[in-house]
């Protein structure tokens, strides 16, 4: 009996252990075989590592091959909280070389993670201090930055890039899909302690390096123009100022500058007032340098001759129910004279013949009514009227600056107009896009966007404006060596609803030198003060910056830009 009841126990046993053996197996099927490729994808996923390895960002060159942007390699420092033992202390030492806040670093290194980012591309100080200290726990990754040499220099044209080196203002963002390159990748193994087993690499696929960007910036005269700008920025009390520098044959920007400006490697130190770029993003009444438009179609129109007469009204003129003065008293001058001098009675007198449809017309074709297409981001169009919206007394305030709303760029391209006898030839920033071993792979020639007015009238315009230089409103603006043409404006800008008597925008335009027109140049001051008129804030800046230009080009020997 008792060996029945223990064969019968040994029997359960065994079938026990044969069930469990059966599930066994079972399990181990399942896994290995019904389940193997969900578990060989979480392996993988464990092991086999996939690692964006970025592309090296393209440079941006002047026109000579000097560099205005480049990136090089840094550190960036990363904390794995869960080595780190005594957190106090070492968030206390990192924050003092890397000059955070001690708080925000303690948070980082207590939350547990076994990767966060304390700073990225520290500067080489920051890095040979923090790796002396040998800190368990923080970790070092090799980065690219993006540098520019001359740090504030053409700041608004440059624009600038994010942390991940992404365009975000200017060239940087309007060429970013050049620039950037591709990124590539390197898939490797790593082990149980994420150590990377150098000998398993099981792919490479290399990144492509951005483009480099040549533009038709020079860096000498951009140097010339932002030192001279600053200069009367400073002198004047100004808000703001503008300069634009072209080249008036073939539409090449050669300086573009605002004030205020910032160091493009420390935005973080910028101030709103700084980021605009003023010569394309801000529209204002220009004046009377907006009077070259008037005279040039008057001219075109057959509709005055340079030596008409015209009664200025000794300074004051009733319209309607309005008075227009002029700034000095002035009887009878001629069309010319009216123009050196600036009068606003002779000019609207004269405009009187042309009626606003074609007073219209050459508003449109000089450029006002539409963007100039300069490739640079964020241009703005004034707001221009077309004609069945002007008003009854529109004929008596658009011929001379004032119901007109212009840009820096603007301004440039109209007076190029002029220099260039009569074509309008868009601007550009752009020269060529070329690979890192120099080949070319895109080019921005001139481009000739339409006839405005003809050479003859070109010729008469010169002429007149040269008179405003050496006769009229411009005077500070001549230059010993050669002779110059260009015009002032004085305008009141508008506050609440009213002009206001207190604040102006200086402006002058010009070209240069007279006899063949190379630059063309705009120059643009925001509420100078106390002096404010064109002539004294403006005029000066021209001078320096065209008498300086022309030397370092040599015009004898200058060849196309």
């Amino acid at each position: 009996m008792h060996s029945g009841i223990f064969r019968a126990r040994q029997l359960n046993i065994f079938l026990f252990f044969l069930l469990a053996l059966a599930l066994l197996l079972f399990r181990l099927f399942y896994l290995q075989v019904v389940k193997c490729d969900f578990y060989y994808k979480i392996a993988n996923e464990q092991h086999i590592v996939s690692t964006e390895v970025q592309p090296r960002r393209g440079a941006i060159f002047d026109r000579n091959m000097q560099i205005l942007a480049v990136n090089i390699n840094t550190d960036s420092v990363f904390a794995n909280s869960r080595l780190i033992k005594d957190k106090e202390a070492s968030a206390k030492t990192v924050a003092q070389v890397l000059k955070l806040d001690e708080k925000v670093v303690f948070d980082k290194l207590s939350g547990g993670k076994g990767f966060v980012w304390l700073k990225r591309k520290i500067s080489p100080q920051e890095s040979a201090e923090l790796k002396a200290l040998k800190i368990k726990g923080i970790e070092f990754v090799e980065e690219s930055k993006r540098v520019y040499p001359d740090k504030s220099l053409a700041c608004h044209l440059l624009g600038a890039v994010n942390i991940d080196n992404n365009g975000l203002e200017g060239v940087e963002y309007n060429y970013n899909n050049y620039l950037k390159g591709r990124s590539g990748w390197l898939i490797t193994t790593q082990d149980a302690k994420r150590k990377t087993l150098e000998s398993y690499q099981y792919e490479c696929i290399p990144p492509t390096n951005g483009m480099n960007i040549v533009l038709t910036i020079d860096e000498i005269i951009q140097s010339i123009a932002e030192r001279e700008l600053y200069k009367a920025y400073e002198k004047h009390n100004a808000k703001a100022a503008s300069i634009v520098v072209m080249d008036a044959r073939t539409g090449a920007i050669l300086a573009l500058a605002n004030l205020p400006n910032f160091d493009l490697n420390d935005l973080n130190k910028r101030q709103s007032e700084s980021i605009r770029n003023r010569c394309i993003n801000d529209f204002f009444e220009p004046g009377s340098i907006f009077k070259i438009v008037t005279a040039s179609a008057l001219l075109e129109e057959g509709l005055v001759r340079l030596y008409d007469k015209f009664f200025c009204e000794n300074g004051e003129y009733k319209i309607g129910s309005k008075v227009l003065h002029d700034v000095h008293p002035y009887g009878l001058l001629t069309f010319k004279e009216v123009i050196e001098k600036s009068s606003n009675i002779g000019t609207v007198k004269a405009a009187s013949l042309l009626g606003p449809d074609k007073m219209y017309k050459y508003i449109k074709l000089f450029g006002f009514t539409g963007r100039t297409g300069i490739d640079l981001p964020g241009e703005v169009v004034g707001l221009n009227r077309p004609v069945e919206k002007w008003s009854r007394v529109s004929m008596n305030a658009i011929p001379m600056g004032q119901e007109v709303t212009v840009t820096a760029m603007q301004l440039a391209t109209a007076m190029s107009v002029i220099a260039n006898n009569g074509l309008y030839v868009k601007p550009r920033i752009v020269k060529e896009i070329i690979t890192e071993n120099g080949e070319v792979i895109k080019e921005f020639p001139p481009s000739i966007a339409r006839k405005v007015i003809s050479p003859k009238t070109a010729v008469y315009m010169r002429y007149i404006l040269n008179g405003v230089v050496e006769n009229g409103t411009g005077k500070k603006a001549k230059v010993d060596e050669f002779k110059v043409g260009g015009k002032t404006g004085t305008a009141q800008k508008i506050e609440g609803g009213t002009y206001s008597h207190s604040k102006f925008i200086a402006s002058f335009i010009g070209f240069a030198p007279y006899e063949k027109p190379l630059l063309a140049v705009a120059v643009c001051v925001d509420e100078p003060h106390p002096v404010y008129y064109g002539g004294d804030v403006s005029a000066p800046v021209f001078k320096s910056v065209v008498e300086e230009t022309l030397k370092y080009l040599n015009t004898k020997g200058i060849k196309a830009i």
